[in-house]
């Protein structure tokens, strides 16, 4: 239990406990991303109720890397800076560091979002977005991103946080680089590991030559359930390259959106919450939905374990590698937590969903007012970020 609660340092950022709120999408970003009272009092919120460290949302490094999720964050452009620096003054007044997160969605968008084609290593169509195919990219427009990763970091230092994490997970472009099944690329920057991991190489070389030690780390996939995806053998070697550029901290994580409920795992498919907050199927006729709910269960994969389930992933990684590692995924029992830490599985437990429903969560386990989080992992809280701001549903749709 000490070891849990006592203050360490996480890549040279004095952090007060180790449990670290994951990156999650809020939605509450205003038109052009800039962050929003509302977003502050959010972080506010997460602050006062004791987690160790904020990863905020992600933020987009250019126009067409932009989510197209409701109003996410972006810092694209130097003006971004003075409002992320009150970001970070506020989350400060409480002891607590906060790290940006970078990321291009590469294909995992739509033209409206970014206002043309979107991009990628390799002109593969999304199954879930069903956009036209992206355009691969150009050796160009990969050198141009790589420079806006860069400069994103840059402004990040500028504004005053505490670091920034890369987000290479989930299906986002530096993912889609990392895995062989969305990078069928034949020039350097596809094929071999080390052709695909150098996109995430030069960034890090790059953004070490101008901000010197300044805390960068990733969230990295330890697999997902694509054909011919990354599997945790090569994220393994990854890891190490990771380590030998100048990587600061690895979050394990799993998954792209083409997996299903992977990457966010739960008991039952949020059927209600599709059909509630979705135009395109909350509008269908009453028979299609009952037809739809039946055959969606065949037709969606299924992941196990609901919990805890990155965790052998993280461990295999911290076997591997020196730089601090963190796990998400499923976690949300304070016992839990207190084995993965203590028994080093990892140096750190990160948490998205929990904190949703208890920002205070931190508070309550180190009082003893809970032992679990009142998550029920219904997702709901995912689905309704098509439509409004992040929030929990606790399995509700009204």
């Amino acid at each position: 239990m000490n070891q849990l609660f006592e203050p360490s340092s996480l890549s040279g950022i004095r952090v007060k406990n180790r449990i670290v709120r994951s990156a999650t999408h809020e939605g509450i970003a205003d038109e052009e991303g800039h962050p929003t009272e509302a977003l502050i009092a959010l972080y506010t919120r997460l602050a006062k109720g004791g987690v160790g460290a904020i990863i905020t949302g992600e933020a987009g490094v250019q126009r067409n890397g932009r989510s197209s999720a409701n109003v996410s964050l972006m810092i694209h452009r130097d003006d971004f800076i003075e409002d992320y620096r009150r970001v970070a003054i506020a989350v400060h007044r409480y002891g607590t560091p906060i790290l940006l997160q970078l990321q291009h969605c590469g294909r995992q968008t739509n033209a409206k979002a970014i206002g043309g084609t979107p991009v990628a290593p390799s002109s593969l169509r999304d199954k879930v977005y069903r956009e036209e195919r992206p355009k691969a990219l150009s050796e160009d427009e990969i050198e141009e991103i790589i420079e806006n990763f860069i400069r994103a970091i840059e402004r990040a230092k500028e504004a005053g946080f505490d670091g920034v994490q890369l987000h290479g997970a989930h299906g986002y472009l530096l993912s889609e680089f990392l895995s062989p099944h969305t990078n069928r690329r034949r020039d350097r920057w596809g094929g071999s590991i080390e052709n695909r991991f150098r996109i995430l190489g030069e960034i890090y070389r790059g953004a070490r030559q101008r901000v010197g030690s300044y805390p960068i780390l990733v969230k990295l996939n330890a697999y997902d359930a694509q054909r011919n995806g990354i599997r945790l053998n090569e994220t393994l070697i990854v890891a190490s390259m990771l380590e030998g550029v100048g990587c600061s901290g690895i979050e394990v994580s799993c998954g792209t959106f083409e997996d299903g409920l992977n990457t966010i795992r739960g008991p039952n498919l949020p059927l209600d919450a599709v059909f509630a907050f979705i135009p395109k199927y909350r509008d269908l006729p009453f028979l299609k939905k009952k037809a739809l709910a039946l055959v969606a269960p065949l037709l969606i994969k299924r992941h196990r374990p609901l919990e805890n389930y990155n965790v052998p992933a993280a461990e295999a990684i911290k076997r591997r590698v020196r730089i601090p590692v963190i796990v998400v995924g499923g976690i949300k029992r304070l016992k839990d937590i207190e084995d993965i830490i203590t028994q080093g599985r990892a140096d750190y437990v990160s948490m998205s969903r929990p904190f949703i429903i208890e920002p205070d969560l931190v508070n309550k386990f180190q009082s003893g007012q809970a032992g679990a989080s009142r998550c029920i992992s219904c997702n709901y809280c995912f689905i309704g970020l098509g439509v409004g701001p992040l929030r929990c549903y606790y399995g509700r749709t009204k």
